[in-house]
Parts: structure tokens; sequence; C-alpha cells
């Protein structure tokens, strides 16, 4: 009888986006908590919530998943990444260079690289 097999081996690069996925999920969860410390129905703080809940997500995906769900997840995690983008533009034009807001892009641009770089490899 064949032992059970545990999900596919993470790779460095794996190890690389969960790190990042988790630097802007911290990110995300402290903006949103200061948020919604001083008014808890804040739609703002909600949506940062809601975005470390996402990168929370995928960490597990990637973490727990089988080869189909981390892929699905890593697929997901691009557009989900990039919206995070997008969208910090789109509300702080035209002053997008906060120190924290640029530092939590530049984390946010090398994960979308890696998970690129991943879905490229797995599929």
């Amino acid at each position: 009888m064949a032992a059970p097999t545990g999900p596919p081996e993470l790779t460095r690069l794996h190890y690389l986006g969960i790190v990042l996925a988790a630097i802007t999920g911290v990110i995300h969860l402290v903006l949103g908590a200061g948020a919604l410390a001083s008014n808890l129905a804040d739609p703002l703080g909600l949506a940062f919530i809601g975005a470390a809940a996402g990168f929370a997500g995928g960490i597990v995906a990637v973490l727990r998943g089988d080869k189909q769900t981390r892929s699905r997840a890593v697929l997901l995690g691009i557009p989900f990444t990039v919206g995070q983008i997008v969208l910090y533009v789109a509300f702080n034009w035209p002053d997008v260079f906060g120190v924290g807001g640029v530092v939590d892009k530049i984390v946010q641009i090398a994960l979308v690289a890696v998970l690129v770089v991943l879905y490229r490899r797995e599929s």
C-alpha cells in the first residue's frame, strides 16, 4: 500500500510569495484596524481588512492546497494584487508617494512578479 502523499513541495519562490503576501496583508490589517478604531463603519477600513483577509486566504491556499488549488490561488492572486495597486493609485492620486504606500506597492509589485513566474512554471 502506497503512503499517502501530501501537497506538492513548496519551492523557495513559493515561500518568497508567502512572505510578500504576509507583509502586504499585515500592512492592510494595520491600516484597516487604525481606520476602524475611530469609526467601525469606515468603508475604507473594512476594505483594508477585506484585503488582508484575501492575502491570508491566498497564503493558506498555497500552504495547504493541492497542486490545482495552489495554481488557482496563484492565478487569482495576480489580479487581486494588481487591483490593490490600481485602487491605491486611484484613491490617492496625485499624492501616491507616501512612504507606507510606496513600500506596500513595492512589495505588491514584487508579489505580482513572483505569482506570474509561479503560474508560468506550474501551468
